[in-house]
């Protein structure tokens, strides 16, 4: 089964409903759903989402839509060495290197992200949700 770490921008397409990403996001959260593949997100994750998403949306329930999602996603269990691994990625953005941190603890073969650009020094590969979905299918 495949391992995914999923960026912190999928789950806000999707609880948002942005237009032109949420049906490619909805994919991957229903591969997860299925146990279609194994899913994780960063610790971190949790609290980027609920700030973004709480400050933009007055009909959603942040904590709901987390409620629901730790059913079938798993948090990858990172501690003070994956933290400082990620400082030694040198990305431009931090959370982008502990995002990658996370994932490779959780031994992801890919990270799920719109913003793809962000991780190209990443040791594992990044691909946006309908690449990912390409590679399922075929």
């Amino acid at each position: 089964m495949t391992t995914v770490l999923i960026d912190t921008d999928i789950l806000i397409d999707i609880a948002l409903g942005r237009e032109g990403f949420v049906e490619n996001s909805s994919k991957i959260m229903d591969f997860a759903e299925s146990n279609r593949i194994k899913a994780f997100i960063a610790w971190h994750t949790i609290s980027n989402f609920y700030y973004i998403v709480d400050a933009n949306s007055d009909n959603v329930s942040s904590l709901d839509f987390i409620r629901d999602l730790l059913r079938f996603v798993k948090i990858s269990p990172t501690s003070t060495k994956d933290a400082l691994f990620a400082l030694d990625l040198n990305f431009t953005d931090f959370e982008d290197a502990l995002q990658v941190s996370a994932a490779v603890v959780c031994k992801a073969q890919f990270i799920i992200t719109r913003n793809t650009r962000h991780y190209k020094k990443s040791p594992l590969p990044a691909l946006t949700p309908q690449s990912f979905i390409s590679k399922q299918i075929s």
